[in-house]
């Protein structure tokens, strides 16, 4: 770790929130940087920014000397590999702290739920909690799948530009799981449009015969996620869907305003 310079201006205290500067400023280029896909160059960050270069060079090097972030041979910069080990521990932590809201959905539904994550372009699933019937769907927490084919892909992508989805899609193509999953990614466009009309996504035999899953995502959430239901096709109909829909809505949004108070006090 490089020594620390209290003395320089990056290092002050922020007014606004009585945080460190550089601290926050160091964050923020991270955050800009997997905004741009994960590698950016100094300029790139200077014009969204709005900081100096000496600054972000500055800020970049440390970074770069702490591991989160690895210069190219192009001198372009990218996230480094000690992100990943934060990363996975904070997607524990974040099933760990949705088992309390999913334990209510299960009670309140009688189905299993699950809180899943975009991870790249895939769907990685974080916490489950299985129904109390003896038919019920089980989904391995740690579990990834392609979003075309889930109901929490659809909740995840429903307000991704349209553009962005398509090159997604192109990545990572779009296998049929069954006979009725989405194959075509206008298909899959029109499928989030209807997501984002009726504020939440339908996996209808999609990913398994027989098996209907419902899904939104957990709004102002600090990183995409989502939570759902999942049961057989005989129990989550129609009429339960309208009964399920709303208690789904309440829980996201509980838990979306847990996530934002976590840490705050101080």
């Amino acid at each position: 770790m490089p020594p620390s310079h209290a003395s320089t201006a990056d290092s002050k205290p922020s007014g606004a929130s009585g945080g460190v500067q550089s601290l926050e400023r160091a964050f923020d280029l991270l955050e800009r940087m997997a905004d741009a896909g994960g590698e950016v160059g100094l300029s790139e960050l200077s014009a969204s920014s709005g900081l100096p270069l000496p600054t972000i060079h500055r800020l970049m090097r440390t970074l770069v000397v702490c591991g989160y972030v690895r210069q190219q041979p192009n001198r372009r910069y990218a996230l480094g590999p000690r992100l990943i080990r934060l990363g996975e521990s904070a997607s524990r932590l974040l099933g760990t702290w949705a088992r309390p809201y999913l334990q209510r959905l299960v009670e309140e539904t009688g189905e299993t739920a699950n809180m899943a994550l975009l991870d790249g372009d895939e769907i990685v699933y974080v916490a489950q909690v299985p129904s109390k019937h003896s038919m019920r769907m089980f989904t391995e927490v740690g579990r990834r799948v392609l979003p075309h084919s889930t109901g929490v892909g659809k909740a995840l992508l429903a307000d991704t530009p349209a553009d962005e989805v398509r090159a997604l899609l192109a990545r990572t193509g779009m296998p049929a799981a069954t006979e009725k999953t989405i194959t075509t990614p206008e298909g899959f466009l029109d499928a989030l449009e209807l997501v984002r009309r009726a504020g939440y996504a339908v996996d209808d035999n999609e990913q398994e015969i027989g098996v209907r899953c419902l899904a939104v995502s957990v709004p102002n959430s600090p990183t995409s996620a989502a939570i759902s239901i999942s049961g057989p096709a005989g129990r989550v109909t129609e009429s339960a869907t309208e009964r399920i829909v709303p208690i789904l809505q309440q829980v996201a949004k509980e838990l979306s305003d847990a996530l934002a108070s976590n840490g705050t006090s101080g």
